[in-house]
C-alpha cells in the first residue's frame, strides 16, 4: 500500500516517517514525490482540520492520504492554545513567540497540567476514512529547556519524566508522543 503524508511541515514529516517505519510496511510518499497545494487550517477542531487536509489532498492526488492536526491544551487556560497552537502568538507560526506567550499567561499559575493531542485521519479516494486520536499528558515547565524537537517541546514535561520533550530527544519522544499514539491507533484499524 502507498500512503501520501499530507503535511509540508518538515518536523512533522520526519517524526511521522520515523514512527510509521516501525508500525507498517506501507510505501510513504511526501510532498516532494507527489506535490499538493496547501490546505488552510480553518477548522474549529483538530478533527476538522485533519479531515479537511486528508480529503482535500486525497482529491488533488488520487492517493490515500494520512493527515493530522495536533495541539497543546493547557487546563489552566481552558484548553488553549488548542487548535490555535501553531498560531497562538500570531499568524506567522513562531515557536519562540508561542512559548513566550504561553509562559507569560502561566506566570503566576501553579497548576500547570496540560496535554498534547493529535488527531490523525487516513482518507482514500473512494471517501473511506479512518480516524484516531492520541494524547500525551504532562506539565508545562517554568522555562524552556532542551534543544531537540519543535513547537512546545521545550516546555512540555511528559508524565513520568522530569525532563522536557526537547531534553528527552526524538527517540524517546517518538516512542511516547501523542502523534505516535494516534498513528498506532490508525495502524491497528488498518491492520498493515
Amino acid at each position: 500500500m502507498t500512503i501520501l503524508l499530507g503535511t509540508k511541515n518538515p518536523h512533522k514529516l520526519r517524526e511521522i516517517k520515523e514512527i510509521l517505519s516501525e508500525l507498517c510496511k506501507a510505501q510513504l510518499l511526501t510532498v516532494r514525490e507527489c506535490p499538493f497545494s496547501d490546505v488552510p487550517e480553518e477548522g474549529a477542531t483538530l478533527e476538522e482540520n485533519a479531515r479537511r487536509k486528508a480529503h482535500t489532498i486525497c482529491a488533488q492526488t488520487g492517493l490515500p492520504v494520512l493527515a493530522e492536526d495536533s495541539g497543546l491544551e493547557v487546563e489552566a487556560l481552558g484548553g488553549a492554545p488548542g487548535v490555535r497552537s501553531a498560531r497562538f502568538a500570531g499568524e506567522r507560526r513562531d515557536d519562540r513567540a508561542n512559548i513566550e506567550k504561553l509562559l507569560s499567561l502561566l506566570k503566576d499559575v501553579t497548576e500547570r497540567r496540560a496535554r498534547f493531542r493529535c488527531v490523525a485521519v487516513l482518507a482514500w479516494p473512494n471517501g473511506k476514512e479512518l480516524l484516531s486520536e492520541g494524547i500525551l499528558w504532562g506539565q508545562i515547565a517554568r522555562a524552556p529547556r532542551g534543544t531537540e524537537g519543535f513547537g512546545y517541546d521545550p516546555v512540555f514535561i511528559p508524565d513520568g519524566y522530569d525532563r522536557t520533550l526537547a531534553e528527552l530527544g526524538p527517540q524517546i519522544k517518538n516512542r511516547i508522543s501523542h502523534r505516535r499514539r494516534a498513528l498506532e491507533g490508525l495502524m491497528r484499524q488498518l491492520q498493515l
